[in-house]
């Protein structure tokens, strides 16, 4: 691993990164999101019916009743299933008669969001959004030279991109649990590229005549044992998730397999390239003698 070097393709790597997230801005840009009930409002409906039956059996009945594409979603109990569909004027439908082809069903509860609840919604996620990346901000500036803490930033805001671009870009629905996963994205993001900064940090220390390009890549062959096991059990964990969760948890778990494979990747790509191309040198980090002179 000493003689390995992990940072040959770098300007390669950073070139690509760049281009895909210009790629990502302009996807977000044409189509947007689909944002979900979370965010526009509608209604939630809970049903219980007689017998086990899967969402493809329900899908078409309910989608043909309310013009409309009905999130259909398993509850805990066997035949219990949670419907979250738009608030229209085809929303006034009778589910036990729409359903009734499948069995008998008990209607359990019905809770609507109204609009101004979603946009509230929308506007205090966008605020815990701002509010994590201003404190990570603050953060950074404070523990590390302002070169090499823009490298930790711009790995950031170029995972998120990413994440955003896949749900731009397939249209699926965005709703809180996947904002949820969005801010769990930046905290293990950071997280990574902060552990090579301080690594790269001390070496400007320790070894102040190596060049910044052996001093980036001793930092990341350091750090990449460490850096390969970790995305590697979250990524099983969050694969489990995915897998296993369902429906309510699938926006969640895809997110974070993107956001974990990107920010693996940006923290040992342009979270250090950004640094070298700003100029940064171990005489950044060197203590400064203090003059005799008053």
């Amino acid at each position: 691993m000493k003689n390995l070097n992990l940072t040959k393709w770098r300007y390669v790597s950073s070139a690509i990164s760049i281009f895909l997230m210009l790629a990502s801005l302009t996807i977000i840009g044409m189509k947007g999101f689909n944002w979900g009930l979370d965010f526009t409002g509608g209604v939630v409906t809970e049903v219980q019916l007689d017998r086990r039956i899967t969402s493809s059996e329900l899908q078409p009945l309910l989608n043909a009743a309310y013009q409309q594409e009905v999130t259909v979603i398993s509850a805990s109990e066997p035949g219990r299933w949670v419907l979250r569909y738009a608030d229209t004027a085809q929303s006034n439908v009778d589910i036990a008669q729409t359903l009734a082809p499948l069995g008998e069903v008990q209607v359990l509860n019905t809770s609507i969001v109204g609009p101004q609840v979603g946009k509230e919604l929308a506007e205090q996620g966008g605020l815990a959004l701002l509010v994590a990346m201003l404190a990570i901000l603050g953060y950074l500036s404070y523990r590390f030279e302002w070169r090499l803490a823009s490298g930790a930033l711009f790995a950031l805001v170029h995972d998120v991109i990413f994440v955003l671009a896949f749900f731009a870009l397939t249209q699926m629905e965005f709703n809180l649990t996947v904002l949820a996963a969005v801010l769990a994205i930046l905290g293990y993001s950071l997280n990574d590229s902060i552990i090579i900064a301080d690594r790269i940090r001390e070496l400007l220390i320790a070894k102040p005549k190596l060049a910044i390009q052996e001093i980036n890549n001793q930092a990341i062959v350091a750090t990449f044992s460490r850096t390969m096991v970790t995305s590697g059990t979250t990524l099983m964990t969050v694969g489990a998730l995915w897998i296993m969760g369902g429906g309510p948890l699938e926006g969640f778990s895809i997110a974070m397999f993107i956001g974990i494979l990107t920010g693996t990747f940006s923290s040992i790509s342009v979270g250090t390239s950004l640094p070298e191309f700003l100029g940064l040198a171990p005489e950044h980090y060197q203590v400064k003698p203090i003059s005799d002179t008053p």
